[in-house]
């Protein structure tokens, strides 16, 4: 696995430096649609520990950041009722990048264009290590959830399925 040939600096990398948040980084060949479970694969990781930034939106059209599992999908109904929406649905490609400033593939909760409520499955923070993206597609950074979460203001939440 080599490291591309340009700058791994991102806006989220900016970000978990500005916060003193220690980082490893990891790049994979990126594919359209092969979701964390690809970059899981690919780098030899539990696909439980590779977190996918998902950008969702409640009944009012006001965008939500959810932090899962690789290897999980986000039960809306069970996400709506804990954090007092009526519903939640995830964005449209386009809606997503607008809010959060990343492409889809590459969406980071890190340094996103709007500020947006982050909910995190709470098993993520009992894990010691995850990959999370940085900012880029087919580029993943490893943080401690313990230490990176928090500073976003994360909210644990449980709505795996």
């Amino acid at each position: 696995m080599a490291k591309k040939d340009h700058s791994s600096e991102t806006p989220a990398t900016a970000w978990l430096l500005q916060a003193g948040v220690a980082f490893g980084e990891h790049w994979y060949d990126y594919v359209e649609h092969g979701g964390a479970q690809r970059g899981a694969s690919e780098l030899g990781w539990d696909p439980f520990a590779v977190v996918k930034t998902l950008v969702m939106q409640d009944q009012d059209a006001k965008p939500l950041l959810v932090l899962m599992h690789g290897n999980r999908t986000v039960s809306t109904k069970n996400l709506a009722r804990q954090i007092g929406a009526k519903s939640v649905q995830p964005c449209a490609p386009e809606v997503a990048n607008r809010h959060s400033g990343y492409l889809v593939g590459g969406t980071s909760p890190f340094a996103t264009r709007k500020t947006m409520p982050v909910y995190v499955e709470s098993t993520i923070f009992d894990l010691p290590r995850i990959l999370i993206n940085g900012g880029r597609r087919g580029y993943l950074l490893e943080v401690n959830p313990q230490q990176c979460l928090p500073a976003l203001g994360a909210q644990s939440v449980e709505c795996a399925q």
